[in-house]
């Protein structure tokens, strides 16, 4: 038998959907993300844009919608405004008089506790009242900063076959990335008996020196066994408190802890999509590998829709300039209110509501919503953030020690830009020697116009959209 696949159980739709309507779901969404840099500067690493229309945690929220888990909480801490103001927006559809929830459980000061959350398990038993009040049978403990597809019904239906107190989903990753996650040790029957987090001299998997075996930060527990635990480990004062390091050590010592390793959704044979985007080079990439004729995440696959709030906005609009240059666009993902001008866009995202404007080349980049990219700039392989003015004639990407001068600039070359760093760039006068001069546009090829205003609304036609399939159905009866 392979040792990382789980004897699976002959069950039936029905059982598990029974098991999902038990199961209690708690996503971790306070991380500050520090890797990803200054995209994280404003705002929790969950909340951070992806795909061109997404958030990192709309893909954990909408596997739990998919799954039949409807009843969820959201752990949040660090910076937390964007990522409950897009909760708030996007995610209200569930139907509170069916049981169906997510709720926000943010970190909390009292008079018995004298800090924040402190780890993984601390967070999870400050919110120990939660779990009692929904009386769960299972708890599922999510990481809300993943991208993949996952079906949860059979891991829980894997766990409860095996009888085991936990079990963790867990992912082959090679040998020389393991250093950045949980590796485990398991048998043919999946039992775990060994697990060290982000251990220097990783272990790898037998038969597979170039490969280990590594904790996806999913974990299902009989929901009793969790609030022992718990509170045992919340007594102990040598304790971080944290599942990886603590919790889960102890467990496969003292209990019986299983393994679910991940496959995917409709090819058991194979390994499922699942990226750890918690660099701004992976970042990058994952969001780049959407451009493909036929990319590993597809997000047209109505059998497993990515569930978003999705703004209004007008069409993307691709137009060229009278008299001068044409719009080119080529493998590239284009969002709502998208707007180029006799511009070229290659192998790019552009997210919701960026523009480019006339004479202007886009290659391999990332322009996240808002951006606006002024006349003749060259853009390579870089990410621009959020609501970022690039100014008219602006190269970035093309020289290595200018982009690590005025921006940062990761270990594989992505140069990464925020508003922030446009104002600095410009109030020292840095904008000339950055930007490359080009054959200037004549402005009334070109006009630049002032984005219109975009006023969140509190009803939305349910167009078809991420909340819709193409006959405009929904996963709920209505809005709240």
């Amino acid at each position: 038998m392979h040792p990382t696949k789980p004897v699976m159980p002959n069950v039936e739709s029905r059982f598990v959907s029974r098991l999902t309507r038990e199961t209690l779901a708690l996503v971790m969404a306070g991380g500050r993300g520090t890797r990803l840099r200054n995209l994280t500067q404003h705002r929790a690493k969950p909340a951070v844009p992806f795909g061109g229309k997404f958030r990192i945690i709309d893909f954990t929220l909408s596997n739990c919608i998919n799954s039949g888990i409807r009843r969820i909480g959201v752990l949040t801490q660090y910076k937390s405004h964007a990522l409950i103001r897009h909760l708030e927006r996007g995610w209200s559809f569930l139907r509170g008089q069916f049981g169906e929830f997510i709720e926000l459980l943010p970190a909390e000061q009292n008079s018995d506790l004298s800090s924040w959350y402190v780890g993984t398990a601390d967070a999870v038993y400050q919110n120990i009242e939660f779990i009692r009040r929904h009386q769960p049978r299972y708890v599922l403990v999510l990481a809300g900063d993943h991208v993949y597809n996952m079906d949860y019904g059979p891991m829980l239906a894997h766990h409860a076959a095996s009888g085991a107190d936990i079990t963790i989903g867990c992912i082959e990753v090679p040998l020389s990335e393991a250093v950045d996650f949980g590796v485990m040790e398991i048998d043919e029957s999946t039992r775990v008996h060994g697990f060290i987090e982000k251990s220097p001299n990783p272990k790898p998997m037998p038969g597979r020196p170039d490969t280990a075996l590594a904790s996806m930060g999913i974990y299902v527990f009989e929901a009793r066994y969790l609030l022992d635990v718990l509170k045992r480990d919340a007594g102990m004062r040598n304790s971080g408190h944290d599942f990886g390091h603590d919790v889960i050590p102890e467990a496969i010592r003292a209990g019986r802890v299983h393994a679910f390793p991940f496959r995917d959704l409709f090819d058991p044979d194979r390994q499922g999509y699942w990226r750890d985007v918690g660099t701004v080079d992976a970042f990058w990439r994952a969001n780049i590998e959407l451009c493909g004729a036929e990319p590993v995440l597809n997000l047209d696959d109505e059998r497993w829709p990515v569930w978003t709030g999705e703004e209004q906005s007008a069409p993307a609009r691709f137009s060229s300039v009278p008299d001068g240059p044409r719009s080119v666009i080529e493998d590239a993902l284009c969002c709502g209110g998208c707007t180029v001008t006799g511009a070229t866009v290659e192998r790019s995202v552009l997210f919701t509501g960026a523009r480019v404007e006339a004479g202007s080349r886009i290659e391999e980049s990332l322009l996240l919503p808002d951006v606006r990219v002024g006349r003749n700039c060259r853009i390579r392989r870089a990410v621009i953030d959020e609501g970022c003015v690039v100014p008219d004639g602006l190269v970035i990407g093309e020289d290595a020690a200018s982009d690590q001068r005025l921006f940062h600039r990761s270990s594989e070359g992505i140069v990464l830009v925020t508003q922030e760093m446009l104002d600095n760039l410009q109030a020292r006068g840095a904008g000339a020697g950055a930007a490359v001069p080009l054959p200037a546009v004549p402005p009334e090829t070109a006009p630049v116009r002032a984005p219109a205003p975009r006023t969140p609304l509190t009803v939305r036609t349910p167009l078809p959209g991420p909340h819709t399939g193409r006959n405009g159905r929904r996963p709920d009866l209505a809005l709240n």
